[in-house]
């Protein structure tokens, strides 16, 4: 059992460490290169990897909980 943890703990973070990397520092997918205007709200892409990533670092740390358990 705890090795089935290690490895999802690993694929969860790969998968959380390429979700922050998208994300560009300041700005999103549509603002980044001169393009939109002054509007920060999230839309589409952008929305769902913002929403990806707290899921993720969520499952990180329960995992790592449960390791902790078990």
């Amino acid at each position: 059992m705890n090795g089935v943890l290690t490895i999802v703990q690993i694929v969860v973070s790969i998968a959380l460490i390429a979700v922050i990397l998208i994300q560009a520092r300041g700005t999103g997918f549509g603002r980044g290169g001169g393009m939109g205007g002054t509007s920060f709200t999230r839309r589409g892409l952008e929305k769902l990897v913002f929403r990806l990533t707290f899921i993720l670092a969520f499952l990180f740390v329960a995992i790592s909980v449960l390791r902790l358990i078990s």
